[in-house]
């Protein structure tokens, strides 16, 4: 079995701002952090250019990762402070994304089943798997995602 990582650091600058509104820390106010993926692939054989995955083929991915993460103010959608939320982004103060979980383990499952998503488009899917997305906030937190084999 082959394995290969492609990983978008910190330095790419996806600064992306949350706030994990049920927890009893600091960690219910809006902060932000540059968030760094590792997309993690792994396949029987090689292709034809005896890679498992073309890199370079991968800039959807980056793409997506850029409108999803970069200068947005992300929440969850029973945060309780959604009005307030909406009303930041129709004051054009922020650029707010609604998602169903926030944190670095939810935002890990979603890349994850965009870039399986994206697998499948481009006709890769049966020939790599995805096997883990991990997400990393900094140096000393980061959190993964993957689906059982």
């Amino acid at each position: 079995m082959y394995h290969v990582t492609k990983h978008y650091p910190h330095t790419l600058g996806l600064s992306a701002c949350f706030r994990q509104h049920r927890a009893t820390s600091h960690c219910n106010q809006l902060h932000g952090y540059a968030l760094a993926f590792t997309f993690e692939f792994e396949a029987i054989s090689l292709n034809a250019q005896n890679w498992v995955i073309d890199f370079g083929s991968m800039r959807p991915i980056k793409s997506w990762l850029e409108d999803t993460f970069d200068h947005r103010l992300l929440f969850a959608a029973d945060d309780p402070e959604r009005d307030l939320i909406y009303d930041l982004a129709r004051r054009k103060v922020a650029n707010i994304l609604e998602l169903e979980n926030v944190g670095c383990e939810a935002f890990a499952k979603l890349a994850f089943q965009f870039a399986t998503g994206w697998l499948g488009s481009v006709g890769q899917i049966n020939l790599v798997r995805l096997t883990k997305v991990t997400v990393a906030e900094h140096g000393g937190n980061s959190a993964s995602y993957s689906e059982p084999t």
